[in-house]
């Protein structure tokens, strides 16, 4: 199988772009000049605003209709875009929330459409999505009547919580009460529920400036309630890849709410796991933010995925790549050929 081959299965248009015509607006084709489907492609949603693209402009005419921007990146063959579209997007009451209190506008991650920025600068689609270091698909970046990022999600957020960011962003309130807050409320932590430590991570006192050793430090934000946190443990961590990347990290288990767990962050600063989830702006569980040997944030996921990308999570600190690639979806689609021409099968949504 070639690279370009698993690109389109795996991770969408990455080299792509020059294999599809554009319509008449200037979006993907949807059919080669043969008349095959491209097989990445995923329908959106016939309410999705059709933009020139002139940001500042989409922002104005949404504020006159009494609603607010959201900017939806995607690429083809991404299988979270493919979620957000059919799960999301296929519950009525999240369509219509959507729809009445926001415009939506999708940009392609490596699109050569022409964008007018918010500051007017003329660019493309996949030089504004590298200005604002998109890092994953699909990344969502809500924007108030002045331009000002409201609200990010980097990956893919499941219907309930998804239609939580919707209702704070479109209602405006983050005027009276922060996300974080507002989806605490919505969200009290189970009588029954429990964090999957584990003897082989760092126990308290967490001093995570002064650590033995150069390992690099591996933050798990979780919270009792949380299923997608017990999938993390009991499936993906299980799993003889991730155990040996994670052998290779110092690991910290927090409950991102605990005002009773005092640690020193790798800056030295005295706090505690919810006065430090706070400052990190933590808002999803689990959310692995992950440091170099220094104390320097090397990198975070901060959505749901399954275990082949947080192991590429993993892989990407640990290698170093981070520091080279600054596209993380590049790196993966280099080591998914790694892997396959390793005889590894991959399927990334196991």
């Amino acid at each position: 199988m070639t690279m370009l081959l698993r690109a389109i299965l795996v991770f969408g248009a990455v080299f792509l772009a020059p294999a599809f015509a554009a319509d008449e607006t200037g979006a993907p084709a949807r059919t080669l000049d043969e008349g095959l489907t491209n097989p990445g492609y995923h329908e959106q949603p016939e309410w999705f605003k059709q933009s020139f693209l002139d940001i500042r402009e989409d922002i104005d005419e949404a504020a006159a209709d009494g609603r607010r921007l959201m900017l939806y990146f995607y690429q083809d063959g991404c299988p979270y875009c493919k979620k957000l579209l059919e799960q999301n997007f296929g519950q009525r009451d999240i369509a219509e929330k959507t729809r009445s209190q926001l415009d939506v506008v999708a940009i392609n991650l490596w699109g050569d459409r022409e964008v007018t920025g918010l500051e007017g600068e003329p660019t493309t689609e996949k030089q504004f999505a590298a200005d604002l270091e998109v890092m994953f698909t699909p990344t969502l970046v809500f924007l108030d009547e002045t331009g000002k990022v409201l609200m990010r999600l980097n990956g893919y957020y499941p219907p309930h919580k998804f239609g939580a960011v919707v209702d704070h962003v479109g209602q405006a309130m983050e005027k009276k009460i922060s996300f974080r807050d507002y989806w605490s409320s919505l969200s009290p932590p189970a009588e029954m529920g429990i964090l999957h430590g584990d003897p082989s991570y760092l126990q308290p006192p967490f001093r995570l400036d002064a650590r033995s050793g150069d390992k690099p430090l591996l933050v798990l934000f979780e919270q009792k309630d949380c299923a997608a946190c017990d999938e993390l443990h009991l499936d993906i961590f299980k799993r003889e890849e991730s155990r040996e990347l994670l052998e290779q990290f110092d690991v910290v288990l927090l409950d991102m709410w605990s005002s009773s767990t005092s640690l020193r962050t790798p800056d030295g600063t005295d706090s505690t796991a919810a006065e430090w989830s706070q400052q990190l702006g933590i808002q999803y569980a689990p959310t692995l933010v992950l440091f170099d040997s220094s104390g320097r944030e090397a990198f975070r996921t901060e959505a749901y995925l399954k275990a082949f990308h947080i192991q590429s999570a993993l892989d990407y600190v640990l290698s170093g790549a981070w520091r080279e690639q600054p596209s993380f979806q590049r790196f993966i689609a280099a080591r998914a050929d790694r892997l396959e021409a390793q005889g590894q099968h991959l399927d990334i949504m196991e």
